[in-house]
């Protein structure tokens, strides 16, 4: 994944964030979508995950402090690179 540290969050982007502290400690750092800044006017932002099933989001947690968006993701490079996976005819 490349990211772009202190890159300012973009609505619809991914953004690599730091979750609060849950019931069992601390989170770990997730990738996350940005939904919408807050609308009470604090200086957060509502993060969504892309799989409603699996993790946590703002549906959970609430809104996350801009400070909390640590980096901005500008691509991410796929786990098995597709010419690694074809066979040689």
């Amino acid at each position: 994944m490349l990211v772009l540290y202190g890159g300012r969050p973009r609505r619809g982007r991914m953004a690599l964030v730091r979750l609060p502290d849950g019931p069992a400690g601390p989170r770990p750092l997730a990738v996350k979508r940005i939904g919408w800044p807050d609308l009470n006017g604090a200086d957060a932002w509502w993060v969504v995950s892309d799989n409603a099933r699996e993790g946590v989001d703002s549906r959970v947690f609430g809104t996350i402090a801009t400070h909390q968006v640590l980096a901005r993701v500008l691509c991410r490079v796929p786990a098995r690179p597709r010419w690694l996976t074809r066979r040689a005819s």
